[in-house]
């Protein structure tokens, strides 16, 4: 009999040699099948394109199956970035409300934007709650602040605080261009805030940033730089000793802490300067800067920040 016809034919090919390319092909097959499974239990949704019109929280979800065959997803490997909680990009949800976003980005969503915008009205040059927003209060009348204008997204109250607490003591910078699009909406509503040359960030003492591992105030400068067209000095500014932190002191005791803390590496004469903080309380570290920059001539200060103690 012939080999094909054996009765044993089941047993010799058991026991037959299997190339080293075979048994490669046989794991890559079986690698590829695993990761399909994978990919169809989590793959990204696709958000269909809508008009803007269409509201966020109403957009047609469809998954991976349902793909239109002319819209490129970046399906591949997405089960490994969704594994990773701190990719933003991956789950482009919303940080508060966990909705879809119509582009990723973006981080919140338009709702809870405008939510978090919404504020009474505030004086231009303190940031403190006044009758009007267009013209300075009385206490900026009777003993005027060293910076110019001061623009803040909102009181420092949750949910908006949260988000600050994450991005200074939580390691999660990747909320830096999140906060920065909130604080470039309350610039674009402020119509008569002359354009600046310049910005710069609040500096942290040399040891507290590479225990941190990055400043919260250049996760804000340098999305905002890009977006208002203007020169981030990021190491314009720069703390010449070390002091006690800021949120543990009170108002006196800040003001001390703060006297000669800070130096400047760069030249501001006729220049207006912008400078970026994350939280102003009592305004001791931004009046420290500002009375700085005015001495070494700089035209104008103006103070933008997320959060404005009221």
């Amino acid at each position: 009999r012939s080999l094909l016809q054996h009765p044993l034919r089941h047993r010799l090919e058991r026991h037959r040699p299997i190339s080293a390319a075979a048994a490669i092909a046989r794991q890559v097959h079986q690698v590829e099948g695993k990761m399909r499974s994978q990919l169809r239990r989590d793959a990204i949704p696709y958000l269909s394109v809508q008009p803007p019109a269409v509201q966020q929280h109403k957009m047609t979800i469809t998954f991976a199956d349902c793909l239109p065959p002319d819209v490129v997803h970046p399906l591949p490997f997405s089960f490994l970035l969704d594994r990773r909680p701190n990719m933003l990009t991956a789950h482009s949800l919303c940080w508060l409300c966990q909705m879809p976003l119509a582009v990723a980005c973006w981080g919140i969503c338009s709702r809870c934007s405008r939510a978090l915008l919404a504020c009474p009205p505030l004086c231009p040059q303190c940031g403190l709650p006044a009758a009007t927003s267009h013209h300075p209060c009385g206490r900026c009348l009777q003993k005027p602040p060293p910076w110019h204008w001061l623009v803040a997204v909102n009181d420092y109250r949750p949910p908006l605080s949260g988000l600050v607490q994450q991005l200074k003591f939580h390691h999660r910078p990747e909320l830096g261009p999140a906060l920065a699009r909130l604080l470039l909406l309350r610039l674009l509503q402020c119509d008569d805030l002359p354009p600046v040359d310049g910005m710069i960030g609040v500096p942290l003492w040399h040891r507290r940033r590479w225990r941190r591992g990055y400043n919260q105030c250049d996760e804000l400068c340098r999305p905002l730089a890009r977006w208002r067209g203007c020169v981030w000095h990021r190491e314009g500014l720069t703390r010449q000793r070390a002091g006690a932190v800021q949120h543990s002191l009170n108002a006196r005791q800040r003001r001390q802490n703060l006297k000669n803390a800070f130096q400047l590496e760069f030249a501001v004469e006729g220049l207006h300067i912008a400078i970026v903080d994350d939280v102003v309380t009592t305004g001791s570290t931004v009046a420290e800067i500002s009375r700085l920059l005015l001495r070494n001539g700089a035209a104008t200060v103006q103070v933008w920040c997320l959060c404005r103690t009221l």
